[in-house]
């Protein structure tokens, strides 16, 4: 009995009626329609079929409350809401993915703003910001009081509808990807197959032929008994993308809202949502006796993160034994409800109650899926053309649990990446067919759908444990097995409990892989989070024996952005020619040095000093605040030359999860005058002052060999030859001490002993002679480079007959350096190594030679002082 179906696709017949576009994008909420009018905002060419599965203005971001979290308030700062959302997300987020979200949050609420959307402002004009669970400053902007979403979405709707480009297919379920294969053999999509549940042209089962698909189809809310979500939100976006063969991640992250308005015990379905925000204008939490429930639980008391609330409603209500906590809001007054909160004073007093007056009766119900879909930076999925944004993604934004109002933000930020990608150059169009299974699934019994529901809100709620989710997993199986046994007619009801019972399947096989508590996963019988699990995800795919998961790793290269990637990638030494044919590969390696390396090799550094005890900086944990953000600058206490500067903000950005932002002055082999500030950070002040010392021991360690590097060449200008290294550097670091030489005007000699062959006095002895060492190296490596060091004169001779390269001529003074180019004569290159001095460079180099090998350079070069000065807070 399989917990899911196979990948492949639903049970349904032929498409009758074909559309084509260089897009489809599927849904219609803030992250759809964003996907779609930057397409064609930005590729004046471009077509794009918008499908929705209701009326154009329904779906989930009509119903947002709160408002969209952006830092553009007096004395906030993008860094401090990356700070924000990294807390909330419990060490699940992805750094990258987070911090590109607050840097072009601001740039996003603009855009909206552009559009005609309405916010709320002050007499002056300003916006009005508030606050909200997890956040530590007033970054959210609101419309219409707690309207926000459904004038995000007038405004945008009136965009899409002006714009002929944009057809949009309404009250259609996408049932799935057609199948096709990539470029380079791999699974891919090339439109969709849908069901328009009307009459007309495009009526019935249709397909819309596309390069690209975005699914933008939001959230899976209806699998639950009660949430926050519309009738829509079945999951179709996560099990379509399943059956196509993408993985998913992070999907046992089901955020449920802690205020959620309770009508009595036989509510179902979606439930009015009381907006963080009302806590946010002061609002408070108590349960049914009057105690408030939040105090000394967390320093953001009411406004914690939205995990922490649920959690400690679920909890107040287990030890009274009601179904329900209560917001207090009396002390506002009508004025204010009226005003602020218009759209949840109307629902309370739909339903008989009158917040102005009594508290409100809410519990924790589903509201959000943190994860979904798996996703880079770019919407892409693992499989060829087809992307996610918004709910239906896992960005990596929201980690074990979201923090309030950045929802509409993501889906707005990563719409535009998405749309701009796409602009610049959409997916190769993918061949028909498919490389792995495609054929019908069944589908599952619809009878099940009610039961389901209960199961998951009482055992994949807001506590779960082993025993309560195999149960679901049961029942999931017992749908898809008397689906199969009687198939059921192919309709909407059939697949959408298709989808949901695809969805259950998925969510509680993640919540069974997570054996912790952390976020918004709470299991009863593993309470504690689990420190080997942070920042681990459980990526889930559908195969033939339904849901496989698997932990993933931590990504290994902290998701530092692009351009500091590819500077350290550019750190690493050149690489080394191939070897020759017939040469022993094993033993005849080119040097590459990855970006990873050097992540590692911070990692490494900054473990050094957060090793023992709490792991922590004890002295800064003491005097600092913890949601304290500063600047510091990174200034030279001496003149010198600059080496180092990608490996220092590495440091940083590693310390702080990505919650930094930082500023270059100056660039590696750039000379630097003593006051010069060489680097700008601005991030917590905790992790600033965690990083400190491994920035600086990097930064200062590499800028000494540039500067002692930068004397040298310097001392020989003019001769013709050059300044070189040698392989004694410190264990660990060679390629980034050889890097500091280049940074300096040096060149490197062997990165390694596979570069080239070297023959010195201990291989001659071993040989019995010059000859006899240069021939065995010839017989075993014809193709390596060939360089014989000798220390007397009449050695010379013997070495170019048997075909030396390059002779190292060691510890020669200059009279027998002259000596000894004027009897090479050009036939081989030379290098003077051995008691060379600063003083005596210029001399030598006049001798002709064409290196000086100064092994002290990367040996012993004394450090740049270089310090980091916090700004006063």
């Amino acid at each position: 009995m399989t917990t899911a179906p196979p990948p492949g696709r639903l049970a349904a017949p032929d498409p009758g009626w074909t559309a084509e576009a260089d897009a489809v994008i599927v849904g219609s909420g803030v992250a759809g329609l964003s996907t779609a009018l930057g397409l064609v905002g930005r590729a004046p060419g471009a077509r794009a079929v918008l499908v929705t599965k209701d009326l154009l203005e329904a779906g989930s971001t009509r119903w947002a409350q709160g408002g969209i979290a952006a830092a553009v308030g007096p004395g906030d700062d993008p860094v401090a809401h990356m700070a924000d959302t990294l807390e909330a997300g419990a060490g699940m987020c992805d750094p990258l993915a987070v911090h590109l979200l607050a840097e072009e949050g601001p740039a996003a609420l603009e855009r909206l703003v552009a559009l005609g959307a309405g916010f709320d402002r002050d007499g002056a004009g300003r916006l009005e910001l508030t606050r909200e669970g997890g956040h530590r400053a007033d970054r959210i902007a609101h419309a219409g009081g707690d309207a926000t979403g459904a004038e995000i979405i007038r405004a945008l709707v009136e965009a899409v509808r002006a714009e002929p480009r944009i057809e949009v297919i309404e009250h259609a379920l996408v049932l799935d990807a057609l199948p096709g294969t990539a470029p380079d053999g791999g699974p891919a999509v090339r439109g969709v197959t849908l069901h328009v549940m009307g009459e007309g042209d495009r009526d019935g089962v249709g397909a819309v032929l596309a390069p690209a698909v975005v699914l933008a189809a939001g959230g899976l809310g209806q699998v639950f008994a009660s949430t926050t979500n519309p009738e829509v939100s079945t999951g179709d976006g996560a099990a379509l993308a399943a059956r196509a063969g993408a993985p998913l991640a992070d999907l046992e992250f089901v955020q449920f809202h802690p205020t959620v308005l309770w009508t009595g015990p036989q509510a179902r379905g979606r439930r009015p949502l009381v907006s963080e925000a009302v806590r946010g204008e002061g609002a408070f939490l108590t349960d049914v006796r009057g105690r408030r429930i939040m105090e000394g639980v967390h320093e953001l008391g009411d406004l914690a993160p939205r995990d922490v609330v649920a959690h400690t409603a679920a909890r107040a209500m287990a030890d009274t034994g009601a179904d329900h906590v209560l917001l207090d809001g009396r002390a506002f007054g009508a004025e204010v409800w009226e005003r602020r909160f218009p759209t949840i004073l109307a629902a309370c007093r739909a339903d008989g109650i009158d917040p102005v007056t009594e508290p409100v009766p809410v519990a924790p119900a589903a509201h959000y899926a943190s994860g979904g879909v798996e996703t880079g930076t770019d919407g892409r999925t693992a499989v060829h053309g087809l992307y996610a944004v918004g709910e239906s993604a896992r960005t990596g934004v929201h980690g074990a649990n979201r923090l309030a109002s950045n929802s509409l933000l993501e889906g707005v930020v990563f719409a535009e990446r998405i749309a701009a990608g796409l602009a610049a150059g959409p997916p190769a169009p993918a061949a028909p067919g498919a490389p792995g299974p495609a054929g019908p699934t069944a589908l599952a019994d619809p009878e099940g759908l009610e039961e389901l529901r209960t199961l998951m809100s009482r055992h994949a709620g807001v506590l779960r444990d082993a025993e309560g989710l195999a149960r679901i997993e049961e029942h999931t199986a017992a749908m898809f097995a008397a689906g199969a046994a009687d198939p059921p007619r192919p309709c909407v009801r059939t697949w959408e409990a298709t989808n949901l019972a695809t969805v259950a399947a998925l969510v509680v096989r993640a919540a069974r892989e997570r054996g912790e508590s952390r976020g918004a996963h709470r299991r009863s019988d593993r309470p504690a989070p689990d420190p080997r699990l942070r920042g681990r995800p459980v990526r889930l795919e559908l195969a033939a024996d339904g849901v496989r998961a698997r932990l993933g790793e931590r990504p290994a290269d902290g998701s530092p952005p692009p351009e500091l990637r590819a500077e350290l990638e550019a750190i690493g030494a050149p690489v080394a020619p191939g070897p020759a044919p017939g040469a022993r590969p094993e033993l005849v390696l080119p040097w590459r040095t990855a970006a990873e390396a050097h992540v590692r090799t911070v990692l490494t550094a900054l473990g050094e000093d957060l090793t023992h005890g709490a792991q922590t900086d004890v002295t800064t944990a003491a005097t600092v605040p913890a949601a304290q953000i500063s600047t510091a600058d990174v200034v030279a206490r001496a003149d010198g030359v600059v080496a180092g500067l990608p490996l220092a903000e590495l440091a940083f950005w590693l310390a702080a999860e990505g919650a930094v932002r930082v500023r270059r002055r100056a660039a590696d082999g750039d000379r630097a005058a003593r006051g010069d500030v060489l680097m700008t950070v601005t991030g917590r002040t905790r992790d600033l002052l965690t990083a400190e010392r491994t920035a600086l021991n990097l930064l200062t360690h590499l800028s000494g060999i540039a500067t002692a590097t930068r004397a040298w060449t310097e001392a020989v200008a003019g001769t013709g030859a050059r300044v070189r290294d040698s392989r004694k550097t410190l264990p660990g670091l060679r390629a980034l001490e050889k890097y500091a030489v280049r940074c300096g005007g040096g060149e490197n000699h062997r990165m390694a002993l596979s570069d080239a062959a070297l023959v010195k006095d201990n291989h001659v002895v071993a040989a019995g002679g010059v000859e006899e060492a240069v021939h065995a190296v010839r017989a075993a490596f014809p193709g390596v480079p060939l360089e014989v060091e000798v220390d007397r004169t009449d050695q010379i001779e013997p070495a170019l007959k048997a075909g030396a390269e390059e002779i190292l001529l060691d510890n020669f003074g200059p009279d027998r350096l002259r000596a000894a180019v004027a009897l090479v004569a050009g036939r081989a290159r030379l290098e003077a190594s051995g008691g060379l001095t600063l003083e005596a460079a210029a001399e030598v180099a006049a001798t002709g030679v064409d290196y000086l090998a100064v092994g002290a350079l990367t040996h012993s070069s004394p450090a740049l002082d270089i310090a980091l000065d916090l700004r006063p807070v």
